[in-house]
């Protein structure tokens, strides 16, 4: 073979590697998502095993399980060195918010949908990287045992009790009941009707008794500090914000965000300000999780300053006639 048929056939190796690559990239996104809780360090472990892949002279058995490994690693390395960031981190913690997860499955549907939740998500921070890693591929995805030891370097009966440990973590922290995804849609649509018109009666009967409304800002944005806790209060505290922002050209737009009704808030110009997500329960809501820090909303798109907005928002409130 010459040097131009060499040259040729590297470059046709190049290309089918990468066309099987962006096949299953989606499925390696998802995995690194749901290990790492970050949309961007997910992107990031995305690419590091591309090259890695791109560099190797292995050609695998199974692409899938070889880049399913690579990225499991990659991702286990990464969250043991943001496990220390995350100690230190100021406020609550929340997971980047995600809006369209782009792995389907429809024989696994269910379990992809649970699993990206936001209170998966911080169920799943409760257990060790090894732990998690092993929870995703086995319970998510449904990776066999021998598939899993081989991604995170451990024998295959460790793994199974890794599983073990971490489903039972798992399942002592899940709401032991579900609501129909048709009336979590219904009844998010009434809360952010509500929201808009800053009707308290009508938030305060969506609203779980003992429900909890916190906010993650990393110490960034404007926040109710460590929460605020009761369906009175925290009806109180929307009806009497929200609707100064939109007094100001703020805008709500309802989406699905990690799997459950939300909404991202945006500024006059388009901006992101937050997102908001809430967990249905028994025909109430239960949580209410918003992201205010910047720096977890720039996949979403430009970002406001919130503490202008709120600003603004507040100049609002101050100068209405009868306050």
């Amino acid at each position: 073979m010459n040097r131009a048929e060499e040259s040729g056939r590297r470059a046709g190796d190049r290309a089918n590697r990468a066309e099987e690559f962006e096949r299953l990239r989606p499925l390696l996104f998802a995995i690194a998502y749901r290990i790492l809780g970050s949309v961007s360090e997910a992107e990031d472990a995305v690419q590091e095993t591309w090259l890695r892949y791109e560099a190797t002279t292995t050609v695998p058995t199974s692409t899938k399980a070889f880049l399913s490994a690579v990225v499991t690693r990659i991702s286990i390395d990464v969250l043991r060195s943001a496990r220390s960031r995350r100690e230190q981190y100021v406020g609550q913690w929340f997971p980047e918010p995600l809006v369209t997860d782009p792995y389907e499955d429809p024989a696994r549907s269910a379990e992809l949908a649970d699993s990206v939740s936001m209170a998966a998500l911080l169920l799943l921070e409760r257990l060790s990287p090894l732990e998690r890693a092993v929870f995703v591929l086995r319970e998510v995805f449904g990776f066999s045992f021998p598939e899993v030891a081989a991604a995170v370097g451990r024998s295959e009966a460790a793994c199974r009790q890794l599983a073990v440990r971490a489903r039972r973590h798992m399942d002592d922290g899940r709401p032991r009941f579900e609501a129909d995804r048709r009336d979590r849609e219904e009844l998010a649509a009434r809360f952010f009707d509500a929201l808009r018109e800053g009707d308290v009666e009508s938030l305060r009967e969506l609203l779980a008794a003992d429900v909890q409304m916190v906010g993650d800002s990393g110490g960034k944005a404007p926040q109710w500090g460590a929460g605020i806790f009761g369906a009175e209060k925290v009806a109180r505290v929307l009806a009497a914000t929200l609707p100064w922002l939109f007094s100001i050209g703020g805008e709500v737009e309802p989406h699905q965000l990690n799997g459950q009704p939300g909404a991202i808030f945006r500024d006059r110009d388009g901006k992101v300000i937050s997102t908001l997500t809430l967990d249905v329960l028994d025909g109430q809501v239960q949580a209410i999780r918003a992201v205010i820090n910047p720096d977890k909303l720039g996949h979403l798109g430009p970002v406001a300053d919130a503490w202008a907005v709120n600003r603004e928002a507040n100049r609002a409130r101050r100068s209405a006639p009868g306050l």
